[in-house]
């Protein structure tokens, strides 16, 4: 059986291209359902909206669990 988390990801990059983030950049998360990880994006992105390169979005996590 498979099961998947969700997690925030991203942070202020170094230019407009999206390809280095400048520092460590962020993280939230887990989150166990997409409704749960959207909102946590919309404060994250809300948060940033002043900086053009700070992007985030929501990464899939899919797991084997034990029966």
């Amino acid at each position: 059986m498979t099961s998947q988390r969700y997690w925030v990801v991203g942070g202020d990059y170094s230019c407009m291209a999206f390809e280095s983030l400048r520092g460590a950049g962020q993280m939230a998360g887990p989150f166990d359902s997409r409704q749960e990880a959207e909102t946590a994006w919309k404060l994250m992105s809300r948060e940033h909206s002043s900086r053009a390169t700070a992007r985030y979005s929501i990464a899939v996590e899919t797991f084997r669990t034990a029966v």
